[in-house]
């Protein structure tokens, strides 16, 4: 199939490369079906989340433990469940990255991960319940990376 991408132009991808969020994404409730691209360089650790229904619709995400490897994610157990697991291993784990003029004032939302089952090809946005982690932490905090710099 043929899509039309916000940051890679008109690209192809195979039905089986989709990841289905059956919940949506927070403020995003109707958008459901997304592909993950890798920014080119980024090692995989810098990932674009395209919208398969709408070409304009997608976000930056990162692979937390890249940017921070003490990172722990916790799931609650009916999230677990939603997920037909009894515990995060096995699971992806990604942070949006909100991207701003100068790169440096962007930010990552440590506290509300994308978590995808590889398997399944099933993903949800949590709120993980962990006080540490913020919405809105800056990118600067995490010094100076290369895939950081491409963000």
């Amino acid at each position: 199939m043929k899509l039309q991408t916000k940051y890679f132009g008109e690209i192809d991808y195979e039905p089986s490369e989709t990841i289905t969020f059956p919940a949506g994404l927070f403020g995003f409730d109707d958008e459901h079906s997304f592909l993950l691209l890798p920014f080119e360089g980024s090692g995989e650790n810098l990932l674009c989340l395209q919208s398969t229904a709408t070409p304009a619709l997608a976000f930056v995400v990162m692979d937390p433990f890249s940017l921070c490897p003490g990172y722990v994610p916790a799931l609650r157990k009916a999230e677990l469940q939603l997920f037909g697991v009894e515990d995060i291993q096995g699971l992806c784990f990604y942070v949006m990255c909100a991207v701003k003029h100068p790169v440096s004032a962007s930010t990552v939302n440590l506290k509300c991960p994308v978590v995808i089952h590889p398997g399944t090809r099933e993903a949800r946005q949590v709120i993980m319940e962990i006080e540490d982690y913020g919405m809105r932490h800056p990118l600067a905090e995490f010094g100076p990376r290369e895939e950081a710099a491409t963000c």
